[in-house]
């Protein structure tokens, strides 16, 4: 049976994107509140027999995570074959070990109450660090898509001559990675520690690439602190005014003003998360990955080709 593809709100053009190319049927999910803030959910679209796949990127995942849970939990209950989870932006990743004592590990409890009510999960470049694979916290299947390859063709499109930098040792995965696929050099920003909690960031040799335009590249700009101070010490180097580019722009706290402030010639991000910087779409591979996903929850059903 055909896939229903239910949106949460917010996500009108991941859902008709996946189902377009799915060629799924969208269906009807409505969530709103009660007068004292709990959640109302309901689906008002049959789904009995059929795979529902919800489509809700993850954001500021607090206020999302209870309406998507009942969704995913009363299409289970109303008869859904599989239930699965595109993703764009995938959160609570970073806390992925108890650094302090009493901390929670949110990466393995999050993870926990994802994987109750679903049955595969797709997202796109998830943040990950000391985690190697999502597998390694996800009891579920999980499918990620990587944007490096859309945003290196952005840079060989829009920018001349380009030399990337990674604004921190912890960007030089995804600095590298872009670099490659952009046939561009690359170099990662150093932290100099001043003392306990002071951290300096030191301009890497950049004597080569005076030429060049530079391009700050990370997978998520978050608070923008440490794209705008290496933005700052680039122009304060004689630099031309640096373009930033992400995969993931959550922007928290008004830092994308603060960011063109900053000096910087421009900022892109892909539209794993909905922000007028969006300039590279990645709604394709999320549909690719979820048309193996849902193949695969049907071999295990039994039924065949969905």
């Amino acid at each position: 049976m055909r896939p229903i593809v239910l949106e949460l709100p917010g996500n009108a053009p991941l859902a008709a994107r996946l189902a377009l190319e799915l060629g799924a049927r969208r269906g009807q999910l409505d969530v709103r509140r009660f007068p004292d803030g709990e959640s109302h959910v309901r689906i008002g679209s049959p789904i009995a027999g059929r795979p529902v796949v919800l489509a809700a990127t993850l954001d500021r995942p607090d206020e999302k995570l209870l309406p998507l849970m009942l969704a995913a939990a009363t299409a289970r209950e109303l008869g859904a074959s599989s239930v699965g989870l595109v993703a764009p932006y995938l959160p609570y990743l970073r806390q992925d070990r108890r650094f302090r004592s009493g901390e929670a590990v949110s990466a393995r409890h999050f993870s926990h109450l994802l994987a109750e009510p679903l049955d595969w999960i797709v997202t796109v470049d998830p943040h990950l660090h000391r985690i190697h694979a999502l597998a390694e916290v996800y009891a579920i299947p999980t499918e990620s898509v990587t944007a490096a390859p859309r945003l290196a063709a952005w840079v060989r499109d829009h920018v001349p001559s380009p030399v990337l930098i990674g604004p921190d040792e912890e960007s030089r995965q995804w600095v590298a990675q872009v670099a490659a696929d952009a046939g561009a050099p690359w170099v990662v920003f150093r932290k100099r520690r001043l003392g306990d909690e002071r951290v300096r960031e030191e301009l890497p040799d950049l004597g080569a690439y005076r030429d060049r335009t530079p391009v700050l590249v990370d997978d998520i700009i978050s608070s923008g602190a440490t794209m705008i101070q290496s933005a700052r010490a680039l122009l304060q180097a004689g630099f031309t005014a640096p373009r930033c580019v992400a995969v993931h722009g959550i922007f928290a706290g008004g830092a994308y003003a603060r960011l063109l402030a900053a000096g910087v010639a421009g900022v892109v991000t892909s539209n794993s998360i909905a922000h007028p910087s969006n300039a590279i779409d990645v709604h394709d591979l999320l549909a690719a990955a979820t048309s193996h996903q849902l193949a695969g929850a049907s071999a295990l059903q039994g039924s065949g080709p969905w």
